[in-house]
């Protein structure tokens, strides 16, 4: 009875000893391998600067090449919104998908193709299950939609989650910008550049009367002499 006893509690001693190495070894390998309890997903969004961008659109050609978007065909366009008659005044806008927390592209797809990427938290299309029906395209509020020419599956800006993300890259845009009027990051990590940022600027939502809760912020431009 002696020897069962001293057996069980070496069992549990080393049972004891591999909990605590593997609380340890959890610990030091970084937010992908926190346990499941501790771990808060990532909401990622990126904040469009109007004060920075000068309409380059090196944005728009990056985004292309890196996501081989069809010709005439384009994930995001830079938007001129200069008032004609302040020409001095240039203002521009960025046109894309607003990875909205409650998207309504994918609550109205039949066969789930349009989706919220399980680990990321992005809105994507998976073009194997996408039939074309156009439902998303409907539904979407921001126009921003579109049927791809090569592969005929429903696409927008999806923050390059097949292309730079997966390497861990910025988005293509991001990349791209000279003027750092484009940031990107995770909104749940307090100590992230574009939580900091959203901190200490007033940001606006398109649109954020309709509910959806979009993930793009825009820096609205300041007047002259403000």
């Amino acid at each position: 009875e002696l020897k069962m006893q001293n057996q069980n509690s070496r069992r549990a001693f080393f049972k004891r000893k591999a909990v605590v190495a593997a609380g340890v070894s959890v610990a030091s390998s970084g937010f992908a391998f926190k346990s499941e309890e501790s771990a808060k997903k990532p909401h990622f969004g990126m904040i469009f600067d109007q004060n920075k961008c000068v309409g380059c659109t090196d944005c728009e050609v990056a985004c292309r090449k890196v996501n081989l978007v069809p010709k005439g065909q384009m994930r995001l366009f830079v938007e001129d919104k200069t008032d004609p008659k302040n020409l001095l005044d240039k203002r521009y806008v960025r046109v894309s998908c607003q990875q909205c927390e409650d998207a309504p592209c994918v609550a109205v797809c039949p066969t789930k193709a349009c989706h919220k990427d399980i680990k990321t938290g992005i809105q994507t299309t998976n073009i194997d299950d996408c039939i074309a029906c156009k439902y998303c395209i409907v539904a979407c509020p921001y126009d921003v939609r579109y049927i791809d020419k090569v592969n005929h599956s429903a696409q927008s800006c999806n923050f390059c989650i097949d292309t730079n993300l997966k390497d861990k890259k910025d988005p293509a845009c991001v990349e791209a910008c000279r003027y750092e009027a484009l940031v990107f990051g995770d909104l749940n990590d307090e100590s992230s550049h574009i939580s900091q940022l959203l901190a200490v600027k007033d940001s606006i939502r398109l649109r954020a009367e309709l509910g959806t809760k979009p993930s793009l912020r825009y820096i609205p431009k300041v007047k002259a002499g403000v």
